[in-house]
């Protein structure tokens, strides 16, 4: 056993029975973990649970903490944000410290982490989107579904995006809850939307779009689609909206679902359903819910079609459509692949929102990483060929999952750097001084860091402005207005 066992809790008692080894300070592990969402949260969380001394310090490059459950979970799901409670607890302990406003590779290197404490562990998610690649990406009228998405949460650097608004028909690339979300956002009542804590800015604008019809479109089929049931009724279930899906793109299923998992079969039968109900059915149903007869707006899904072109107005300046190319599918199941069947045709639209999914980048030359696959090698998070060095969550697996997933996979990295300790893979016999020495390296670099109770007073601003406008919280979008109310 190494000299860490002896206060390592697992499941069940204290291993080992080296009592006296309490005491003494050399023995407390000094743990820092990258990135404040719920990879990093989760992880400290474990930490701490189940190990009585350790210290483990969070460095976020934002000043306020949580990630993608502040920033990217939707506006109208305030029940997902409720983990924003389990983070804070953790944050409170007076074994972990937050220092926000730091970000690691610039303000501090990961050497110089690893330095200062006996385990690094890299949670900081994936903080860019995966490109089309095709012409006319880069026309106005264009933009990722994660800029989208980072405009009307609040996120600092989608702040100025002012995605034009001014056109009939949105067409989303993607099938998964990232493109629901973006479709229910641009089509929902404004009543709806006043209640959230969606930005004030992203409001006006919304309220002033034209756009009341949206396409999500997919390169394979409705037995692949990546969403889930719970975002696709609520999609159906949408005041004042219609949908529109193709019975013909459902022929059959019904029968070739019957021995999938549950929830794929479950999901498959919803759209069926959805597909064989009469419009004028639904629409009354909808006028009734809204007690209005406002024109209707609608939404649909379009499958086996894979985008080759964005295709520009006359003057060359904006999108006006995209072409796509029809597509066949070769296997079944999650595994079928999408093959162009030589066909092509032209689908009309004045915004286009890319969902195909997020994507790490490398944050210090010093770390391992993988471009193809957008990940820090790893083996349960252990980064390979760096003893000491760690990865959690979307850096670690891949931008897949939900909340409850993250958590799974952090806990397992979590248990990674406990039996590190425990087998004396990490030497906590040496002192290290954490985030005194990195205090010392940010204060040498006029980096001031923000601390938990300093984001404390922000989010008591936040949720002041909120009340005074009737939602939960009016978000500050500049990081600079954020210092100058904590006095930085």
């Amino acid at each position: 056993m190494g000299p860490g066992g002896a206060c390592w809790r697992g499941g069940g008692g204290v291993l080992g029975g080296f009592k006296r080894w309490l005491s003494s300070q050399a023995l407390a592990p000094r743990v820092c973990v990258v990135g404040s969402g719920p990879a990093g949260f989760y992880t400290a969380q474990h930490i701490l649970k189940h190990h009585d001394l350790a210290r483990v310090d969070i460095y976020e490059k934002l000043p306020v903490p949580f990630g993608l459950v502040r920033f990217g979970v939707a506006p109208d799901h305030p029940e997902v944000k409720n983990v924003i409670n389990t983070f804070t607890h953790t944050a409170r302990s007076d074994r972990c410290a937050y220092y926000g406003n730091v970000t690691v590779g610039r303000d501090v290197t990961v050497g110089e982490l690893q330095q200062a404490y006996h385990a690094v562990v890299l949670s900081y998610g994936a903080e860019d989107n995966r490109v089309l690649g095709i012409p006319g990406e880069n026309l106005s009228g264009v933009y990722s579904a994660r800029a989208f998405v980072g405009w009307y949460n609040g996120l600092p650097e989608n702040r100025d995006l002012k995605p034009d608004l001014n056109c009939e028909t949105a067409l989303i690339l993607g099938h998964g809850n990232v493109a629901l979300d973006v479709a229910r956002i641009l089509l929902s009542p404004l009543d709806l939307l006043r209640k959230t804590d969606i930005t004030d800015s992203s409001l006006a604008a919304l309220a002033c779009s034209k756009v009341k019809r949206v396409w999500l479109v997919g390169r394979r089929g409705p037995l692949q689609v990546a969403f889930t049931i719970k975002e696709l009724r609520e999609m159906i279930n949408l005041p004042g909206t219609r949908p529109v899906l193709d019975p013909a793109d459902f022929t059959g299923l019904g029968n070739a679902v019957k021995d999938a998992p549950r929830p794929r079969r479950r999901l498959t039968e919803l759209m069926i359903k959805t597909a064989l109900e009469k419009p004028e059915e639904k629409m009354l149903v909808a006028r009734v819910a809204t007690a209005q007869a406002a024109p209707a707006r609608e939404w649909g899904l379009r499958f086996q079609r894979s985008p080759r072109e964005v295709l520009p107005t006359a003057d060359g300046t904006r999108a006006r459509g995209v072409r796509v190319a029809l597509t066949r599918l070769e296997g079944s199941g999650d595994s079928a692949k999408a093959i162009p069947t030589g066909e092509v045709e032209e689908l009309e639209c004045g915004l286009v929102l890319s969902s195909i999914g997020y994507r790490s980048l490398p944050l210090d030359p010093a770390v391992p990483f993988d471009p193809q696959r957008g990940v820090i090698p790893n083996s349960l998070g252990r980064v390979e060929g760096a003893p000491g060095l760690y990865c959690s969550g979307w850096v670690k697996r891949g931008p897949t999952g939900v909340i409850i997933t993250t958590m799974n996979d952090s806990f397992d990295t979590a248990q990674s750097v406990l039996e590190d300790l425990q087998a004396g893979v990490l030497d906590v016999s040496t002192s290290k001084e954490g985030s005194g020495a990195v205090g010392s390296i940010l204060r040498s670099r006029g980096v001031r860091p923000v601390s938990f109770s300093d984001w404390e007073k922000i989010d008591a601003a936040e949720v002041a402005r909120g009340k005074a406008a009737g939602k939960p919280r009016e978000k500050i979008v500049d990081p600079e207005e954020m210092l100058r109310l904590i006095g930085h």
